[in-house]
């Protein structure tokens, strides 16, 4: 009875663990999230292979999949991606170390 008890608790113990640690898959297609937006290298820092199409979500950096950041502009203009942080309207889900966007929105500046 005893080596019951201790295996249903260690199973119990290990199925609680996985199920509080598995975070390599976070779903945000069930909702519109603002968040910002920005080259990953120029402005946010993140190591990765050029200009690439980043955002920041609790205060972690994810380059996207799904859009470019050429799909938004001159990243070098001004106004772009590597030069100044945006808003966005995100959609999509976190795999790994990317978000994988279902859709991706600027928020109009309001800088004139």
């Amino acid at each position: 009875m005893k080596k019951y008890i201790t295996f249903c608790l260690a199973l119990f113990m290990g199925l609680a663990s996985k199920a509080t640690t598995n975070t390599a898959y976070t779903n945000f297609s069930d909702s519109t999230q603002i968040v910002k937006t920005a080259c990953g290298e120029c402005i946010f820092g993140k190591q990765g292979a050029g200009c690439q199409l980043a955002i920041k979500i609790k205060g972690k950096v994810y380059f996207v999949e799904g859009t470019t950041i050429a799909d938004h502009g001159d990243e070098h203009a001004e106004d772009g991606f590597c030069n100044t942080q945006r808003k966005a309207k995100v959609s999509g889900k976190i795999v790994g170390n990317k978000f994988i966007a279902t859709s991706f929105e600027l928020i109009k500046n309001d800088k004139k």
